[in-house]
């Protein structure tokens, strides 16, 4: 028997999904044979059906399942994940998400710094309440988290007094809630960025610049180091390339 598949503290679909896929990289299933059923998967992951229900849905998103109703899910003939790197989906979507982060970086940094100079008694109120709600939706909904993090983060921009960058904030919010929702729902191993949060509130509490600009750009760049993409080793020079650069 199979030992049972031991996840961690937090959010269960992400690590369901992780978790399968691994057992597909792992081989342990051809291509075009028929996974367990959702109870015995359930069983042995220690989760509920629904949680196994909705990773084999993402991984079929990502072509790497075939789910046919009335039949059951198979593992897909052309599975571009099989070479030990990651699927093309999964590449593209990390890709999408590092422009989403480049965006906000521009913007928020900026916003934080001048939010420091400009936040009022009153409107560090709305603040604690945002990143109150922000703390109550962790873990649950996906689509209710990101909401509650969007708002905490549009609203330092509008304390920024900066018409152009709230302008710009609210123009790119629909593609940077999808991308967020997607970036929650997928993927694993993401940082928690409630002291990075809270950090900034303080700051902007004390009317402290540098302390603001420190916790924005901390914690947009855990992120971004998460969906980084490797850097590629720089290739060596031969000795007519040296040669050459004297």
């Amino acid at each position: 028997m199979t030992e049972p598949t031991r996840l961690r503290h937090g959010r269960v679909v992400p690590q369901v999904e992780g978790a399968l896929r691994d057992m597909l990289r792992e081989g342990r299933w051809e291509p075009g044979a028929r996974l367990p059923n959702e109870v015995m998967l359930a069983a042995e992951l220690g989760v509920g059906r629904s949680s196994v229900r909705e990773a084999v849905r993402l991984l079929a998103h990502d072509g790497l399942l075939d789910v046919r109703h009335g039949s059951g899910t198979f593992v897909a003939r052309t599975d571009p994940g099989r070479d030990g790197g990651p699927d093309l989906r999964h590449l593209l979507r990390r890709a999408r998400l590092l422009e989403v982060y480049e965006v906000r970086r521009a913007l928020e940094v900026e916003a934080a710094r001048l939010a420091a100079r400009r936040t009022r008694p009153e409107d560090l109120a709305r603040l604690t309440a945002h990143l109150k709600r922000r703390q109550e939706a962790t873990g649950g909904d996906p689509a209710s988290f990101v909401d509650a993090d969007l708002e905490f983060h549009r609203t330092v921009v509008e304390l920024s007094g900066n018409a152009v960058l709230l302008g710009l904030f609210t123009s790119v919010l629909p593609v940077l809630r999808e991308a967020l929702i997607e970036m929650v729902r997928y993927e694993t191993g993401l940082p928690d960025l409630s002291c990075a949060h809270a950090d900034l509130l303080d700051a902007l509490a004390r009317g402290d610049a540098p302390a603001a600009i420190a916790a924005t750009t901390r914690h947009l760049e855990s992120v971004m180091a998460l969906v980084q993409p490797p850097a590629r080793p720089a290739a060596q020079e031969g000795p007519r390339a040296r040669e050459e650069a004297r």
